[in-house]
């Protein structure tokens, strides 16, 4: 669960930028005090995502706006619930409108298909990831999405672990150099970060453990097969992650492997909305 006081900075941002000095189209033609309610509809099957989220964009709209949920985050849904029901000054409803399903129907896609790859792999011992490929300004709720859909998060962003990629590897000197330099690194600044390692191929894995003093080996485009070839070497003396261009066809496979962890990226990079509606009653 997300704390409020972490969503509110984007939400004051949010609204800034789509109100400033007012919300004229509602302004000049509905009474101040005109009272109005209105549903959250769906529109189409899936994990409903964002409803705690529009409760507290309409509270910090205006307090005196009541929200009645009907459902919660996380609930499977089909065309024609309703999530939940607003009752309030008709205009601070029409103001919080449009960040309400923007927000919504992303967070909701993005948990639906989160969802769709945890079902995928119910039954193995990997969780399903998401990445830093997500949309500037909006992090937050893109993952938060993805745990309402049952996945869980990477790190957050650059701060809260050590993920070595291959531009890391290149310009670091190698592997061993890397490695050594962040132990260093972590040492003499009495960091506790986890460490992360990305391998491109066979012999790569083989070099981080021998170098070892990291936490996981991240598996980047290997096939199933390198990927059980991997697993071998680790020996399970490291956490394991696979990565890099993995669908929903070929996930089931490399999470028999027996990977810890899978991470997609399309959980967040490229997705359809949902489709909602907000509508007066």
């Amino acid at each position: 669960m997300i704390k409020k006081e972490k969503v509110i900075p984007f939400i004051k941002n949010a609204l800034e930028e789509d109100i400033r000095e007012g919300d004229h189209s509602s302004i000049a033609c509905i009474p101040n005090r005109k009272i109005g309610r209105a549903k959250l509809l769906i529109k189409e099957n899936g994990i409903i995502a964002g409803i705690e989220l529009a409760k507290w964009i309409f509270e910090y709209i205006n307090p005196s706006v009541k929200v009645q949920m009907h459902l919660k985050d996380g609930d499977s849904v089909k065309k024609g619930d309703i999530a939940f029901t607003v009752e309030g000054p008709s205009i601070s409803l029409l103001s919080g409108e449009r960040l309400v399903l923007n927000c919504m129907q992303k967070m909701s896609a993005i948990a639906t298909k989160t969802n769709n790859y945890v079902k995928i792999l119910q039954g193995t011992k990997t969780t399903v990831l998401d990445t830093r490929k997500t949309t500037p300004g909006i992090r937050i709720l893109e993952k938060w999405a993805v745990k309402i859909g049952g996945g869980q998060n990477h790190r957050f962003g650059l701060y809260d672990m050590i993920m070595l990629k291959d531009n890391h590897i290149d310009f670091a000197g190698g592997i061993e150099q890397a490695i050594t330099k962040v132990k260093n690194y972590l040492k003499n600044n009495k960091l506790n970060l986890k460490v992360e390692v990305e391998a491109r191929n066979i012999n790569e894995v083989k070099e981080i453990i021998a170098v070892g003093g990291i936490d996981r080996i991240m598996l980047d485009n290997f096939t199933p097969e390198e990927t059980s070839e991997a697993l071998k070497h680790i020996d399970n003396k490291y956490e394991t992650e696979s990565s890099g261009g993995i669908t929903s066809k070929t996930i089931r496979t490399y999470a028999e492997c027996g990977v810890d962890y899978i991470s997609i990226g399309a959980l967040t990079h490229s997705i359809k909305n949902m489709d909602l509606s907000l509508k007066a009653f």
